[in-house]
């Protein structure tokens, strides 16, 4: 009953935002929607763009196509592939998971990987994965001497490395940790941005829970939220208007590029979500609303940990904090898999929230963004 009174709120909301934009936000709106209709033209790959404003939805519109073989259109209920966004939904179910007192963020990766050879791994925290500080390097294979390298010590399932990158999961995509020899720095150090030591939180999950994690979400993360359709990618699973990611191949014509062109796209716990811009916006409330997990757990997350290679930007456990002079501070986190390229930001003091999912990757996300930005502040939104 509360998801189905939330989804009318959602749409109410929705229908409210259109008066709101004619009447008292229309210069904002049209900048916006003269910024995005240059970036996607109509018939081709796609974007769709939200922004919520003191709990609605100001700004909601669909460009360009999902889908090119059926010539689907995007709109605010198209499924993406939310990429490295997805790292927040695995941070939460470790804070989940220490809120219920079955693990702690101090605990070692060795308690949860003891078939992990290096002692190093004894150093290593679940906060260290978190943050991106644990010093493991990304040394999967991506050539035919790593791959040589890599079967002489592990067993797999796959014949060549390049079947490994386009289609292995979790378990495979981090067994060259098992033999890992050596760190990048130590833990806790320094700012590395992985994928293979998010991945390990599905396994964390498992273990600890004894459920399936896509089943252990679904009950924990997505219902609290309200993402009634939220669903992990798998090669046999059908996800309800679902967009394709696109690059130019030859002549300059649109490929697909997603699961089975792109490399490790098959993985979950780091970027493996599909849900829509609206689901995502239930889940944004249900975030700042205490819904899924306390606010002290999302005061953790949200915490500046380590700085970044961005300017002005800090990493915490799943998001990037960027903390600029002249503007409010920004929570947020971009995604790139095959061909999406995705962006969720807030402003939590002017209560400001939107989010770009695109169905390609030929338009420049971080100039765009500040060009966003600097609408909102122009006018005095942020």
């Amino acid at each position: 009953m509360k998801n189905k009174i939330f989804g009318i709120v959602i749409c109410m909301a929705a229908i409210l935002s259109l008066v709101s934009c004619g009447q008292e936000n229309a210069k904002v709106c049209r900048e916006l929607d003269t910024l995005f209709s240059s970036l996607f033209p109509e018939n081709a790959p796609g974007a769709a763009v939200v922004m919520v404003k003191d709990g609605k939805i100001v700004f909601d519109k669909g460009y360009g196509l999902s889908d090119i073989e059926t010539g689907a259109k995007v709109t605010d209920s198209t499924f993406f592939n939310i990429c490295s966004v997805s790292k927040q939904f695995s941070s939460v179910a470790l804070m989940l998971l220490s809120e219920r007192g079955l693990l702690s963020l101090d605990d070692p990766v060795s308690k949860y990987f003891p078939e992990f050879e290096a002692e190093f791994f004894d150093r290593i925290t679940l906060r260290h994965l978190l943050s991106h500080t644990s010093g493991i390097p990304d040394s999967r294979p991506r050539n035919q001497a790593q791959w040589e390298k890599y079967t002489s010590q592990n067993e797999t399932i796959y014949s060549s490395y390049r079947d490994f990158d386009r289609l292995c999961e979790e378990e495979e995509s981090c067994r060259y940790m098992v033999h890992l020899d050596s760190l990048a720095f130590e833990p806790g150090t320094a700012y590395e941005y992985q994928n293979p030591t998010y991945q390990l939180m599905l396994m964390i999950v498992e273990k600890v829970t004894g459920e399936n994690f896509d089943s252990w979400m679904r009950k924990n993360v997505f219902d609290p939220a309200g993402m009634e359709k939220a669903v992990y990618f798998e090669p046999e699973r059908e996800i309800p208007n679902m967009a394709h990611g696109y690059i130019r191949g030859e002549g300059g014509k649109w490929e697909e590029n997603d699961y089975g062109e792109a490399n490790f796209f098959g993985t979950k716990a780091d970027g493996g979500l599909y849900c829509s811009p609206l689901e995502f916006v239930k889940w944004d409330y249900a975030l700042y609303h205490d819904k899924v997990m306390s606010s002290s757990s999302r005061e953790t997350v949200h915490t500046p940990r380590i700085p970044t290679d961005i300017p002005d930007t800090d990493y915490g456990y799943g998001w990037f904090i960027e903390h600029r002079a002249d503007r409010p501070m920004k929570i947020y986190h971009t995604g790139d898999n095959g061909g999406f390229l995705i962006f969720e930001g807030r402003f939590p003091e002017r209560d400001l929230f939107y989010l770009i999912f695109a169905t390609h990757p030929e338009w420049d996300r971080e100039g765009t963004v500040e060009i966003v930005d600097s609408v909102l502040q122009k006018h005095n939104w942020i």
